[in-house]
């Protein structure tokens, strides 16, 4: 097993990670097997109502709304999204309908814990515990019928819009909020088409460089 001690001349720094198409093949040495990336995807990825990816989706629906998908998702970066203005997005997502049979549905709540920040580039984390990002997206998939849910319609989503000071402010250490408390709050409640100007107009002064 490799241990932590450095080994001259290797270099293990971050990959940089490129979009795929798709179309890339499994191989076995030289010899394609059959089946490429995408099938992968398929078999992976299909089902879009689970926790896991609906969160996924919920950061890729604002990535795209504000025109800034066209890199990649980090696991685990210390914000999901950042704007063209450089405006930290943390996007959190919850449902009233699961992939699961229910006997009712699900109780909305979402993670606002404090966390150490982790460096993808350094593998390292933050000293310091806090909310990393300006702003925070809280996605909810508000569509109660489950036969119809589809998770790539926007329609079937809300966005509830709230800097991440009014969080400080109210709610310092805590790790959860429900959907009534947040209400409370008084974030911006916001379609997909209006997530931009939203988020953008919490922060007219900020810049592609450091956050407030």
């Amino acid at each position: 097993m490799p241990g932590k001690q450095q080994i001259p001349g290797l270099n293990l720094a971050a990959l940089e990670i490129v979009r795929k198409l798709g179309e890339e093949q499994f191989s076995d040495g030289d010899r394609n097997l059959g089946f490429d990336l995408l099938d992968f995807w398929r078999w992976c990825s299909s089902d879009l109502a689970n926790n896991a990816m609906r969160g996924v989706i919920a950061e890729c629906l604002v990535a795209q709304a504000l025109g800034t998908a066209h890199s990649t998702r980090t696991e685990w970066d210390a914000y999901d999204v950042k704007s063209k203005q450089g405006v930290k997005v943390e996007v959190k997502s919850a449902a009233y309908l699961q992939s699961w049979h229910q006997d009712k549905y699900s109780d909305i709540g979402f993670s606002v814990a404090p966390k150490q920040a982790w460096d993808y580039k350094t593998n390292t984390w933050s000293k310091e515990r806090k909310r990393q990002a300006d702003v925070y997206v809280f996605a909810l998939l508000k569509h109660i019928d489950k036969p119809t849910l589809n998770p790539m319609n926007v329609e079937q989503w809300s966005f509830y819009v709230l800097p991440t000071v009014t969080l400080n402010e109210h709610l310092p250490a805590q790790e959860r909020i429900g959907l009534t408390r947040l209400r409370s709050l008084g974030p911006r409640e916001a379609q997909y088409g209006e997530l931009a100007s939203v988020i953008e107009g919490m922060f007219p002064q900020q810049d592609s460089g450091e956050g407030p």
